[in-house]
């Protein structure tokens, strides 16, 4: 098995209301960012860090989730715009069309609200260079 992750965040779950909502979102979202669906069971569904299951998942306490906001890295303008547009088709609702913000100079970002009311952004933060595309876990 291998696993790719990021520096400060292993994971993070959601619990759904509507778990097959949520996979129509988030499989629509994370194809536009170049993410691929990791895996996927009776309740819930997992790409890279997002795990996201129902209230009566095992994985699950039988609450939902308040409101959230997650952040996914794109790799340039164009993919912010791809995952806003693949957003709203998929049930998202707008919460800012793409656009630069005033956080720092070059922050680019679109926000939808997934099906439950999470706030979710594409950003790209200008120009910028990584070390590695991520950190490769093998076991």
């Amino acid at each position: 098995m291998e696993l790719h992750r990021g520096r400060l965040i292993d994971h993070v779950q959601l619990v759904v209301r509507d778990l097959a909502a949520s996979r129509r979102f988030y499989e629509a979202v994370l194809q536009a960012l170049g993410v691929p669906i990791g895996g996927v069971g009776e309740d819930f569904f997992w790409a890279d860090e997002l795990f996201v299951s129902s209230a009566d998942s095992r994985a699950a306490q039988g609450k939902l989730t308040g409101r959230h906001h997650l952040a996914f890295q794109a790799r340039d303008h164009a993919t912010v715009e791809a995952f806003y547009k693949a957003g709203l088709a998929a049930g998202g609702t707008d919460n800012g069309a793409p656009g630069e913000r005033p956080y720092h100079p070059g922050y680019y970002a679109a926000f939808l609200l997934d099906p439950d009311g999470n706030n979710i952004e594409a950003v790209h933060h200008g120009p910028h260079t990584r070390s590695v595309a991520s950190v490769k876990i093998t076991f």
